[in-house]
């Protein structure tokens, strides 16, 4: 997993300093909207409205904005729109397992650009449940390492459920159920270590490695479909070495 998880890490810090910010700060505030709507406008009671707000925080989403997202979301102000989550599966080059998530509100639109993302970067759409057994629903929180070791950042989460901490190489990747997400994130909170994002998350049981090009190829089917408005998480099952990932990076 190591090599999709840091690839992904990579992309998250970029992410927020790339010309797509405008596209990145809609999609955080769709977050917070569906949150607020779904569990209630106070961050303290509703655990996961607390870290889709975090999130746009340390993306630099402006305080105005996130607020007025949770006002929308819990009917506070109007305006907010009706979003629907949709999981869309498909393979992508090299036979890679590639699932969707939309959160959108016109089926129709979300449905047709992601095929057309799909067909026009190598990929095809696949039957529901055909891709999704590839994959288990996790807890995911990452931790900027700074001045960590990687036993500091197990000995705060080991008692609260925490399966895994992988070392991405600038960072932390603490995994567990997505049931025990907020206990995970709660006790870093407690232990005084930083995170950079708490989200439940998909991730691969079977990997398939990929060499330059195929990882070119998957990439860039990848970077089409999280260009989409609609689009908020791509997750897909490709791994890819230290070597291949430095090469294409820097491209």
């Amino acid at each position: 997993m190591s090599g999709h998880s840091k690839w992904a890490t990579t992309k998250h810090q970029k992410a927020a300093k790339d010309a797509k910010r405008g596209k990145l700060f809609a999609k955080l505030i769709k977050n917070i909207e569906v949150a607020a709507r779904t569990g209630g406008g106070d961050p303290d009671g509703n655990p996961t409205l607390y870290d889709a707000i975090q999130k746009a925080r340390k993306n630099s989403v402006p305080i105005d904005n996130i607020d007025r997202a949770v006002k929308r979301g819990s009917g506070a102000e109007a305006g907010g729109a009706d979003w629907q989550t949709i999981m869309y599966e498909g393979y992508g080059p090299s036979g890679v397992a590639v699932l969707i998530e939309c959160l959108t509100d016109n089926k129709n639109r979300a449905a047709m650009e992601v095929r057309t993302a799909m067909t026009r970067n190598g990929g095809n759409m696949a039957d529901p449940g055909s891709v999704a057994y590839l994959f288990n629903r996790k807890g995911v929180v990452v931790v900027p390492a700074t001045d960590l070791a990687e036993d500091d950042v197990l000995l705060a989460v080991l008692d609260a459920g925490a399966e895994e901490v992988n070392n991405l190489g600038g960072a932390f990747e603490v995994v567990s159920e997505a049931t025990d997400l907020v206990p995970v994130r709660t006790a870093l909170q407690d232990a005084g270590i930083e995170y950079d994002s708490a989200d439940s998350s998909f991730l691969p049981s079977v990997q398939v490695p990929l060499d330059e090009e195929g990882a070119r190829k998957v990439l860039k089917l990848v970077d089409a479909l999280e260009d989409l408005d609609d689009v908020q998480n791509v997750y897909a099952n490709f791994d890819v070495s230290d070597d291949v990932l430095e090469a294409v990076g820097a491209e």
